[in-house]
């Protein structure tokens, strides 16, 4: 099973996603930037999550900080705080988590690729927050860069906590792995999906309309969860992706064994 993830930072995720899919049944491979791999001996990919995927990918220009302040700061007290304390903690950021600022140009061609290979050979896809964003711009969708307008009457969470609900979509894969009762999941995202990408239908949403998962009806099993089920190891709900994704590579395999 390839995982997916930055040259620099990135480590907790990894070590999370690797012992989830280990606790299922699977072995998990390290891919980056600085180590490639193709998909030809592996049955099947998870896409991590990370930095934002770049907005020339789906059409659309960044967001500069200026006018994300603006965006989100209304009064003017605020906007003065905000045009010195956000810069401040984008540095903190850079320097504490090494994530790349305006995203990772070369994680995005890597992962555009695996994804291609993934769906040219019918293997199982898991997109984890950036990876199911991911997921969609492959497949022709768009993403909303910035989520402020989504949250005037719901509180945006942010939190490795699971302090957010999102109901499942009623029949969809995702609930049928997880149980269709509303799913508390943590929230560390910037953007989200926007135009759904071909053959991808909305499997969860939160109380703003945020869309929170998505899926393929097609086989093999092809999921996107907007949150980070590997941070989440004690929860039953959470780890069955993982099984559910595991389990599916296996099926394959066994299939292309007896052919």
């Amino acid at each position: 099973m390839g995982v997916t993830g930055p040259d620099r930072g990135g480590v907790a995720a990894w070590i999370m996603t690797w012992w989830a899919i280990r606790w299922a049944g699977g072995k998990a491979v390290h891919i980056t930037p600085g180590r490639p791999r193709s998909l030809q001996e592996l049955d099947g990919l998870v896409v991590g999550g990370g930095a934002d995927v770049d907005p020339g990918l789906y059409g659309q220009d960044p967001l500069s900080l200026i006018r994300e302040i603006d965006a989100t700061e209304t009064g003017w007290r605020q906007r003065i705080l905000g045009f010195v304390l956000y810069p401040l903690l984008w540095l903190l950021r850079r320097v504490l988590y090494t994530k790349l600022h305006g995203g990772d140009a070369d994680r995005d061609r890597l992962e555009q690729a695996l994804i291609r290979e993934a769906l040219d050979r019918g293997l199982p896809i898991l997109g984890i927050c950036r990876g199911m964003q991911l997921l969609n711009v492959v497949c022709g969708g768009t993403l909303h860069q910035n989520l402020e307008g989504f949250y005037r009457e719901h509180p945006q969470v942010r939190s490795i906590l699971p302090r957010k609900v999102v109901t499942l979509t009623e029949g969809s894969r995702i609930a049928a792995l997880t149980g269709t009762n509303p799913l508390p999941v943590n929230a560390l995202h910037n953007q989200a999906v926007a135009e759904l990408g071909q053959d991808l239908v909305v499997a969860a949403r939160e109380a703003s309309g945020v869309v929170q998962a998505i899926e393929s009806r097609n086989a093999p099993l092809i999921l996107g969860v907007q949150w980070h089920p590997e941070y989440l190891p004690q929860k039953a709900r959470h780890r069955r992706l993982f099984q559910g994704l595991v389990d599916s590579s296996r099926d394959l395999s066994v299939r292309a064994r007896s052919q």
